[in-house]
């Protein structure tokens, strides 16, 4: 797939798209039961797990500047760490961190669907419904990528409206200052434990995604230039975004009410500003907000097979590079492969959700792959040392800081009680990885 087709805009609301749009509108009340309620310390952990975007977008544009070979993140580890390295981050993107994004964010299009249709529907309803909108967007991808980028490009502006509406309504009809002042006082007793560090579990399913924008590199235009632009301003509109969204929405009702509504709040607090058929329409914007994620998800997935294949890192990478003239050079076996794990890890999420599992399936993989993201901010440190980077601030400060915000992230995944079977899983996954690449070595092939 050597054609360039998306720009600039598409490159920014790839990573907006794919950050903004689920997580925020789902997590608020676990970050809020992580940190008691306190407004205060949500808004003070957002900021600092900010970080880890942040300067994680800035490391990786020292990268993207310096490369633009197909699959972004293996790419990376290719020529910065090394191929060992790259197969093993390349199996843990393609076999668990972007299928169970997938998976999860698709079935948040199931709740919120039930809700705006006023449907109290069952869990096995909710997955139904994410499974088939995830199988849309994969038939809507593989046909069209072009038609894939025009969906990211108007879902990101569809987007945001939600997120300002309920931001400044907040702020002009809620009480920010009565509970930001209550929180001051009681803030003291709120941090006496460190329970409300798992709250940055949900704050980096919420941040997360960023880095899916980086497997479209060799098809973004003058991507050297353009995906290093999008990957230093898309974390600061985000930023922006979901500190007043937060602040906006528990200013509304106040924090016991969005405890006690939870995944509900969204629509309670959009009934309260427009009455409930106002609410209903602010509601379908969100959907598509969410369906804007599961896109953005998708349009970088179904490349990641196709591009380990290209490196022969993969059983049957012949299948997989194979790319269909007939769909604008389309890898369509990657694709469907990346279909078949994301409806797979559909089935384990329904079964953990079922047995009553605390969080979800992507959580642990969200922060295993920050526990990755610091090879390759090391590695930007290692280009500063050799001089191709000059800048101190570029190859020191902003790697370090970017892998201070990584262990931040990894503390709250850290305090999941099924923290260790998750993270094995992980490891061994990509440990499969490195050991099929050291049998296969001989016949790797690197994409030029």
């Amino acid at each position: 797939m050597n054609k360039r087709i998306y720009g600039l805009f598409t490159a920014v609301t790839m990573i907006t798209g794919i950050v903004i749009g689920s997580g925020i509108f789902f997590k608020s009340d676990d970050i809020l039961s992580y940190t008691g309620g306190n407004i205060l310390l949500g808004i003070i952990v957002f900021f600092v797990a900010a970080v880890a975007i942040v300067f994680g977008c800035l490391a990786i544009s020292q990268l993207a500047t310096r490369t633009d070979k197909p699959g972004g993140l293996i790419a990376y580890a290719q020529e910065f760490v090394s191929m060992g390295i790259s197969s093993a981050f390349g199996w843990f993107q393609t076999f668990l961190y972007l299928p169970t994004l997938a998976a999860v964010v698709s079935w948040v299009i199931g709740i919120f669907t039930c809700q705006l249709f006023g449907i109290n529907a069952s869990l096995e309803i909710q997955i139904f419904i994410g499974i088939v909108s995830l199988t849309l967007l994969f038939v809507i991808n593989i046909l069209s990528a072009r038609l894939g980028g025009h969906v990211q490009n108007a879902s990101m502006i569809i987007k945001l409206i939600p997120l300002i509406i309920i931001a400044v309504a907040g702020l002009i009809f809620g009480n920010p200052q009565e509970f930001i002042a209550q929180d001051i006082n009681n803030f003291g007793e709120a941090t006496t434990s460190f329970g409300w560090l798992a709250a940055f579990a949900p704050i980096a399913f919420s941040f997360d995604g960023w880095i899916v924008s980086t497997s479209i590199c060799h098809e973004i235009k003058n991507s050297k230039r353009n995906l290093p632009l999008a990957l230093t301003v898309s974390p600061f509109i985000i930023l922006l975004a979901y500190a007043a969204y937060f602040v906006g929405i528990v200013s509304m009702v106040g924090p016991e009410t969005i405890l006690e509504q939870k995944d509900s709040s969204v629509f309670l607090v959009s009934e309260m500003i427009f009455g409930r058929i106002g609410a209903k329409i602010l509601l379908i914007f969100v959907i598509i907000s969410v369906i804007g994620t599961v896109n953005g998800i998708v349009l970088g997935f179904i490349r990641m097979p196709y591009s380990l294949a290209l490196r022969n890192m993969i059983p049957g990478s012949k299948i997989l590079a194979k790319e269909h003239k007939n769909l604008g050079g389309m890898p369509l076996n990657s694709a469907l492969f990346a279909y078949v794990l994301s409806i797979g890890w559909m089935l384990v999420h329904y079964l953990s959700q079922k047995l009553g599992m605390r969080g979800d399936v992507s959580e642990i993989a969200i922060g295993i792959s920050y526990l990755n993201y610091i090879l390759l901010y090391y590695a930007v440190i290692r280009l500063a040392r050799k001089g191709s980077i000059q800048s101190i601030f570029k190859g020191y400060i902003i790697p370090i800081l970017a892998m201070g915000g990584s262990l931040v992230i990894i503390s709250g995944s850290i305090t999941h009680p099924l923290f260790v079977y998750y993270a094995g899983i992980c490891f061994i996954i990509m440990l499969a990885g490195v050991l099929y690449y050291e049998k296969n070595k001989d016949k790797i092939d690197l994409p030029r």
